[in-house]
């Protein structure tokens, strides 16, 4: 299963697979497990479901590495419907956003927007954040492929001086993480710690599962040592096994750290943590923009390509 992880995450960028799949409905069984849904309204069911769990949420609108402008301005308005409509069912106490740069704008070149992607991001950001903070909650930004890192941080810089609550993420599989943390590791500071997802060549990430996983220790020690507000991403049972451990050497109290797991992924686990005292938030991609999601969740976890195959012959 191994083998098939790196050609899933260079179909998770392939416009002709994309194209031949996408005709298959959100309720399709291998889809739905990962993806609440489309609309709003599903994205804010399932943050009530997972609130009556006792569990946190973070949503996210899915979509990325936009190049039309007025594709990414309308990501922006369905964020700050969503903020709108958690605020109005009262969930923003357990409920946060995730936001991916490249899908407000980033990956804007010169010729689509005069004053380049960079700077158009940002700005969407704020708006974000500024509708996230009318509403009670917060946004965390996403990280993507190695080739946006030094973006995203440098915007996340940007956006901390008015919204100092905005979260970031790293990944543990770049060479680069572990200084990453230690420069994030403040007082203030939330930072999701996750494996990572994309295809990163060997100059810059790990590529053997063992030295992702020491990597993700090293760097969730400086996490927890540190001053800031640490969102330990994994299923991995023995990571949060250690993950538990380390905070306890730490000092750290319950609630002074919090463990974050993908929609549809280990739920009684979930809600064994969240039983057990622990902090749980429940991250929850929706929209019409699947299909890279999906093909990254399968290249982690490559046995789900069999129900996805089942999913796709039984469309016809």
């Amino acid at each position: 299963m191994a083998l098939l992880r790196q050609p899933l995450l260079l179909l998770s960028r392939s416009q002709q697979v994309k194209n031949l799949v996408s005709t298959l409905p959100v309720s399709a069984g291998i889809v739905r497990g990962y993806v609440p849904g489309e609309s709003t309204e599903d994205a804010v069911r399932a943050s009530t479901e997972l609130s009556e769990d006792g569990l946190r949420s973070t949503l996210d609108f899915l979509g990325e590495d936009t190049t039309d402008l007025a594709q990414a301005q309308a990501t922006v308005e369905a964020y700050v419907d969503l903020l709108g409509a958690l605020a109005s069912r009262g969930l923003s106490s357990g409920a946060e956003v995730s936001l991916k740069l490249s899908a407000i704008g980033q990956a804007l070149t010169p010729d689509v927007a005069a004053q380049g992607g960079h700077r158009v991001a940002l700005e969407h950001a704020r708006t974000i954040c500024r509708a996230a903070r009318n509403a009670g909650t917060t946004v965390t930004l996403d990280m993507e492929d190695h080739t946006t890192t030094d973006s995203t941080l440098a915007i996340l810089r940007e956006l901390r001086k008015d919204f100092p609550e905005t979260g970031a993420v790293l990944q543990s599989y770049l060479h680069r993480t572990e200084d990453d943390c230690r420069q994030l590791a403040y007082e203030g500071s939330r930072v999701r710690l996750c494996k990572g997802a994309y295809a990163e060549p060997a100059s810059v990430a790990f590529q053997e599962a063992v030295d992702v996983d020491r990597s993700y220790v090293r760097c969730l020690k400086v996490l927890l040592e540190g001053q800031g507000y640490p969102m330990i991403a994994t299923h991995d049972p023995r990571l949060v096994e250690i993950a538990s451990c380390l905070a306890g050497r730490a000092g750290r109290a319950q609630g002074s750290y919090e463990f974050q797991m993908l929609y549809g992924v280990r739920p009684d686990e979930q809600r064994r943590l969240a039983r057990s005292g622990e902090t749980v938030r429940v991250y929850v991609p929706y929209g019409q923009e699947w299909y890279g999601y999906l093909m990254r969740r399968l290249a982690e976890r490559p046995q789900n390509l069999t129900f996805f195959a089942r999913s796709l012959i039984s469309k016809k």
